[in-house]
């Protein structure tokens, strides 16, 4: 780690001692490798994850101490951590804004305290821990850099045999190791990063502004520069601001969307906080990820910017695109033999050196990055300016058709079958995983060059290949090229739908304009060019990004049309496609509004075809999350059909079978159609599976049928509630969480409740354990169900014994609402029993309930105002409350439209003033 921080990261001009990162994507790949090391380290080395550092890491935190939770002291201005040295010293300490961490076990809980705050504080403490090595294992690994140096380290701790020296020893070879992941991981971002100037960013943004202003023949309505002042340097940033790298900050209006204040960088592009005033001042925060220059950054924001660059046919230059493929090249032999060469002791390390100024000086080689674009006038979609000739006759220009013979459109099926089996074999790889090298010269000479054009064209998505066939509103010709341009475009459809199942290769169709491509494909009256095109969007629309440029694109109506199709296979991509999108309400109310609902209840009565009634049900269980939706399945009977389908099918039909009908029976008709056509056995049958998201289903949809009295009597007949209970004991978290939230209703609903949890052996016991939980949702469902199973008075008394009010006090310093309002319930009920209101008084329970009261989350208030009441019958409790401001709090919620909080805040306010009183009037007696 501190040869690749000293040598690859990238400082300000402020100089090493004082300077800062520089906002680069070399700089955050290092900083996102360093958080996946650290984040790991607990779980990978939990001894190790417990040594002490020699020194502290220091730094300024952008943490709130409210942000810590369980295992930590916390107060308003400070954070100690419960894990302590040998001396009782906390390994972790904040004091607002300064944080010190003394353990890698600490380092990584802070990580995910952080959430999206943690490349904050990895830039944070990189910035303050210059040479981190020294501060964790001591002056002696200054220098682990030298493999001389090791040996000698190693030597003496094989003549001590220290234990000690031992962990830190692995610890040493850890961060060694890491240091040379580090040194590899960065050699391709050294080899592809590109520095933008102030002379490219200015060409950029004056060739966009001739193609801004209003209608269709623009890419923008307006781009300006925030300032007029242009420094010697051609930079228009402040000073200040240019030792970070930035040039300039411009006011992007696209044709489809809100003003956008952008930085250009040297580093590239990216979304800053807006403008600040009048004046030009910009907050300089950034909002977003870094794009390699305007037009990406542009593409990426706007669909429209997108669509009206592919019209207008604006685009790199071919210079600059050839310079830019011969850079992907690899080196020459010679240079790639030396990197290649074995080598072991000084020599590797010389190695990494020379691979990382070969890379350097490849980059001082390199063309100057500009975007000098041309412009062509595109005829019909195809062809250049000097492609066009004159018509004898007519005097009218035309565009010769292209001659595309029937082998060559053969070649391309060939080719999306083989790039087919190249794009799955990759794509069952890891996502991080890098585009496939060029293997052209490695590949058998069997293999024609038009395949590896097609690779190349998909890759880049020249998709002029998927433009022929677009205009579906012209009568269809007879002609030989009419057949042949569709058949063209068909196969390159069916080569885009093999890439698009990788992750990377989404990223690139997406940020290369192709959704308004497929948009316009999907009203083409061809149908075998259809299915490709909505496999390819399927297959997309697993990405969020994806889904919205598709609600943009109008592309969920034309889905909605072509699930009347009579081919099955369209019908299934077209299902599946709406399965993916329906995660957003807007999409499936644009399902509704389109009328594909009724389609989509009639596709279940076909139930031959398994993968497109998987994909159909798929799609229901989806649209179901929105009531409106329900209301109409229900008028075309779908719930009874769903209900039919509940046996002799198979898994990945089940879960989405399970899916809608949980999503049904959250409304009491449903839950009675579902009873009254024999529903609960077989739901009830499926809770012995061992399929995690089946489990996970089917255990909200028994909840949600518990909910109904006679569906619970059926339920406990069928022993369901035992079952779901044994559900408690599954690993997978999910599964935990919603047998417990299913059980909540059993209780409530069950005839003698007390007794039937009681005839759990070990039930009891169980629940509690899973107090212990870090899964929130876990925490929060099974305090629900501890708040109905605690009404039984000897049902308490044993969770009582069991420990269950420590486990609830060391919750409450949490900052999850949904966990809050359960936990504050829980609380409420378990304080009616001995002395466990002073229990919970004692275990520090009461300061953070108070703080509660803060929260904007009505359900948090009455449940803590209901908490609070039960906890101030105790004197020393009514004391903390005082203390931490419970009654201006209180006050205002005596106010309250709810009744239930207007009842407990008052009766708290009440203890209190009793108290007060009784103690006043004890000091004049």
């Amino acid at each position: 780690m501190g040869v690749a921080l000293r040598k690859l990261t990238q400082w300000t001009a402020a100089g090493h001692g004082t300077g800062i990162l520089e906002i680069t994507p070399l700089n955050e790949a290092i900083l996102k490798e360093i958080i996946v090391f650290v984040e790991s380290f607990i779980y990978k080395h939990p001894q190790e994850a417990k040594f002490v550092f020699v020194e502290p890491l220091e730094w300024n935190t952008s943490l709130a101490p409210s942000a810590f939770e369980s295992g930590y002291v916390v107060s308003e201005t400070t954070v100690k951590s419960e894990e302590v040295d040998k001396n009782g010293q906390p390994l972790l300490f904040l004091s607002v804004p300064q944080i010190k961490i003394r353990s890698f076990g600490q380092l990584s809980r802070l990580l995910l305290i952080a959430k999206t705050g943690k490349l904050k504080e990895a830039q944070a403490c990189v910035e303050a821990n210059r040479d981190p090595i020294v501060k964790i294992l001591g002056s002696d690994y200054n220098t682990m850099k030298e493999n001389s140096i090791a040996l000698n380290i190693l030597g003496k701790i094989t003549r001590d045999d220290d234990p000690e020296s031992e962990i830190k020893m692995k610890i040493a070879m850890l961060l060694k190791q890491l240091d040379l992941h580090l040194l590899n991981h960065s050699l391709k971002h050294i080899s592809l990063e590109i520095s933008l100037s102030p002379m490219t960013v200015k060409k950029d943004i004056e060739l966009l502004k001739r193609f801004s202003g209003k209608g269709n023949q623009t890419v923008l309505e307006s781009i300006e520069y925030t300032s007029d002042y242009e420094f010697s340097n051609g930079c228009r940033a402040p000073p200040w601001r240019q030792i970070r790298g930035e040039i300039c900050y411009v006011l992007v209006k696209p044709h489809d969307g809100e003003t956008l204040c952008i930085t250009c960088s040297a580093g590239g592009v990216f979304l800053n906080g807006g403008k600040t005033d009048d004046e030009g001042d910009v907050n300089y925060e950034r909002k977003g990820s870094i794009y390699k220059n305007l037009v990406t950054f542009l593409r990426e924001k706007s669909p429209k910017f997108s669509e009206n660059m592919s019209k207008l046919g604006i685009s790199f230059s071919e210079d600059q695109q050839k310079e830019k493929d011969q850079l992907g090249k690899a080196p020459k032999k010679e240079e790639a033999a030396a990197l290649r060469k074995d080598i072991s002791g000084s020599d590797k390390r010389s190695l990494e050196k020379n691979q990382i100024n070969f890379w350097r000086n490849q980059m001082t080689k390199r063309w100057e990055p500009s975007l000098n674009w041309k412009t062509t006038v595109n005829y019909k979609g195809k062809g250049s300016a000097k492609e066009i000739q004159e018509d004898k006759h007519t005097g009218k220009l035309e565009k010769p058709r292209p001659s595309v013979s029937h082998g060559r459109a053969q070649l391309l099926r060939k080719s999306a079958e083989k790039i087919e089996e190249t794009v799955s074999d990759s794509s069952s790889e890891s996502e991080e995983d890098e585009e496939p090298p060029d293997h052209r010269q490695e590949a058998s000479a069997d293999l024609p060059s038009e395949y590896w054009q097609i690779q190349k064209l998909v890759k880049y998505l020249k998709v002029a290949l998927l433009d022929c066939a677009h205009d579906s509103t012209k009568p269809a010709q007879s002609s030989l090229y009419e057949a042949r341009d569709v058949e063209v475009a068909r196969c390159g459809a069916l080569a885009l739908w093999s890439c698009s199942k990788s992750h990377t290769n989404k990223e690139a169709i997406r940020k290369a304009g192709g959704i308004p491509l497929l948009a316009r494909l999907l009203k083409t009256s061809h149908e075998n060019m259809l299915i490709p095109v909505v496999g390819t969007l399927q297959e997309c629309a697993s990405e969020e990004n994806y889904r919205a440029a598709i609600k943009a694109e109008r592309i969920i109506e034309n889905l909605v049309k072509n699930l009347n199709s009579e081919n099955e296979q369209l019908q299934e991509h077209c299902a599946m496609a709406i399965y993916q999108c329906a995660e957003d309400k807007e999409t499936r109310d644009l399902v509704r509004l389109h009328g594909g609902l009724k389609p989509l209840a009639s596709l279940l009565n076909n139930t031959d075809n398994k993968e497109r009634l998987a994909a159909v049900t798929g799609a229901i269980w989806k649209c179901s999350i929105s009531k409106e939706n329900v209301t109409k399945f229900r008028e075309y009977k779908a719930i009874e059909t769903l209900v039919g389908l509940l046996t002799d099918q198979p898994e990945e039909v089940l879960v989405n079978v399970v899916g809608a009908l949980g999503e049904c029976c959250q409304e009491r008709e449903n839950r009675v159609i579902v009873r009254k056509c024999g529903g609960i056995q077989p739901l009830v049958n499926l809770l012995v599976g061992i399929n995690q998201a089946l489990l996970v289903n089917v255990t909200k949809a028994v909840g949600a049928c518990a909910v109904e009295p006679e569906s619970m009597m059926i339920i406990d007949r069928l022993d369901g509630v035992r079952l779901l209970w044994s559900l408690l004991k599954n690993p997978h978290p999910d599964v935990k969480a919603s047998a417990a939230w299913a059980l909540c209703p059993c209780i409530k609903n069950a005839k003698d409740a007390g007794e039937m949890v009681r005839s759990f052996v070990g039930g009891l016991e169980l629940i509690v354990n899973l107090l212990k939980s870090d899964n929130k949702e876990v925490l929060a469902s099974v305090c629900a169900a501890i708040t109905n199973i605690a009404k039984d008075q000897e049902n308490l008394a044993v969770i009582t014994d069991h420990g269950v009010v420590p486990l609830l006090s060391k919750l409450a310093n949490t900052n999850n609402n949904k966990l809050r309002h359960h936990l504050a319930e829980a609380i409420s009920r378990c304080c009616m029993w001995g002395r466990n209101r002073v229990a919970f008084g004692e275990h520090k329970a009461v300061a953070p309930l108070v703080r509660y009261l803060k929260s904007n989350d009505t359900n948090v208030h009455r449940a803590t105002a209901q908490a609070l009441y039960q906890l101030s019958e105790d004197a020393d409790n009514c004391i903390t409350m005082h203390e931490n401001g419970a009654v201006k709090l209180l006050l205002d919620m005596v106010g309250s439209p709810d009744q239930d909080l207007q009842e407990a805040a008052a009766g708290c306010i009440s203890n209190i003033r009793r108290l007060a009183l009784a103690t006043e009037k004890a000091r004049y007696t």
